[in-house]
């Protein structure tokens, strides 16, 4: 492994100081993934077995996790490091763990707009959706048309909202 820019090395530090880091590598531990060394001072832990997130690989301050290995990660996405590594940068602008409620509202916000947690996420648009392995859904309001569809469900017709959900 090449040494760190003074940038890489200020990341590691603000990420350890601000807890993200330890959050990952405690988050990594718990899904059981096997951690190693990876570019530009990241922590890399493959095997995650826990189903949640469900994504390809998410980061938590310098620790980028995923469920599969990251050279086949990689193999099919030759850009999804780079992608990971401004989710690392961003806990730093974030001041470590508030990212996370931001991240969740801004993929929140998306959904309502786009019907995907992705596209109108302004952190997944900062990394770069496309670098990230995602497609861009335009601007269609679906989330909100489909909470406005099960409202009208609920008022007009609760029993079926319940048989929907069997």
């Amino acid at each position: 492994m090449s040494s760190l820019s003074r940038a890489q090395r200020v990341r590691r530090l603000a990420n350890l100081v601000n807890l993200s880091t330890p959050l990952g590598l405690l988050i990594a531990t718990a899904g059981r993934a096997r951690r190693r060394p990876g570019p530009g001072g990241l922590t890399l832990a493959e095997g995650y077995t826990i189903p949640f997130p469900p994504a390809g690989a998410f980061t938590v301050g310098n620790v980028v996790i995923s469920p599969q290995r990251f050279d086949e990660l990689i193999g099919r996405n030759p850009t999804v490091m780079e992608h990971e590594d401004v989710h690392a940068w961003q806990y730093v602008w974030c001041g470590g763990l508030p990212f996370l409620p931001l991240y969740a509202l801004a993929a929140g916000w998306s959904w309502l707009r786009t019907g995907d947690v992705a596209s109108g996420n302004v952190f997944e648009r900062t990394a770069g959706l496309e670098r990230g392995g995602y497609r861009e859904a335009p601007v269609s309001n679906a989330g909100f048309r489909t909470l406005a569809e099960r409202f009208q469900t609920l008022t007009v017709n609760p029993r079926r909202l319940a048989e929907r959900s069997r």
